[in-house]
């Protein structure tokens, strides 16, 4: 989550930015005019449930995977039950773009940067929502991690993707948090020329309480304008979902475009 764009492949890999009280006002008004302003994090409030950070475990990727819906098949309405590592992507869902037995799974749980973006200021869970305790998962085709954090890759093209997930104490207080943590890529969609930028928001809803907005990554090369060029294919994204009282932030940094975004984005949400 450190820093802008990396490049990998011949096209940019961008690496893009990764609670109790957003406004639903602010997130209408902001909708209309296109201008967000985020209300301060609530004093001694908790989006998530305090822990400990635990070490991280390395997963291989052959007895890691676990069933899910390359369709998006909609998950429960409710997400019963704290969010645990079995919720969140599987190597699996980036078949066949990149081969499931290269990708190595990481997991962490405490506080950390989450796939916010530098145009606008990286932060932590607790900075931006006023408690950690969330589940981290790093999908890589190295083994090299950072110290610091080993679900993001040392060389960001061997970055696949990275996760976090937690669980709020209700169903409203999770749609409060996806729509601050979606408030705050907002303005990574406009960005002077030759700068990386979001495409527009794509939002898909499996279910009243089940729902997904993601938005595609563009490099500064397509950004002639200001904003993400019409009729091109993304590169990765960021997504912010919510299936119930679970909610998560995923960051895809391989070379995705729109379809194969679509459907990870589904698969994300249904395993929510």
């Amino acid at each position: 989550m450190n820093g802008g764009p990396a490049t990998g492949g011949g096209r940019t890999v961008v690496r893009p930015r990764s609670a109790v009280a957003a406004l639903v006002v602010a997130a209408a008004l902001g909708l209309a005019t296109g201008r967000f302003v985020l209300p301060p994090p609530p004093g001694g409030g908790t989006a998530h449930p305090a822990g400990r950070a635990a070490p991280a475990t390395t997963t291989p990727a052959s007895v890691s995977a676990s069933p899910t819906s390359a369709t998006g098949a909609p998950g429960t309405p409710g997400a019963p039950g704290p969010v645990t590592t079995a919720n969140l992507l599987e190597p699996v869902a980036f078949r066949p773009e990149v081969a499931t037995g290269r990708i190595h799974v990481t997991d962490r749980y405490g506080d950390g940067v989450y796939a916010n973006a530098a145009c606008t200021g990286e932060k932590t869970l607790t900075q931006t929502l006023g408690g950690p305790g969330a589940h981290f998962r790093g999908l890589t085709t190295s083994l090299r991690t950072d110290p610091g954090d080993p679900t993001q890759a040392t060389d960001r093209v061997d970055q696949v993707a990275r996760e976090v997930a937690a669980e709020a104490p209700s169903p409203s207080l999770a749609q409060n948090v996806t729509e601050r943590l979606l408030l705050e890529l907002v303005p990574c969609q406009k960005e002077p020329p030759g700068h990386w930028v979001y495409g527009r928001t794509t939002t898909l809803r499996l279910a009243p309480d089940v729902t997904a907005s993601w938005m595609g990554s563009y490099e500064g090369l397509l950004n002639t304008t200001g904003t993400a060029p019409e009729g091109e294919e993304p590169c990765g994204g960021i997504a912010v979902l919510r299936n119930g009282s679970h909610y998560g932030v995923l960051e895809v940094s391989t070379c995705l475009g729109t379809a194969a975004m679509d459907r990870v984005v589904r698969t994300a949400l249904s395993q929510l």
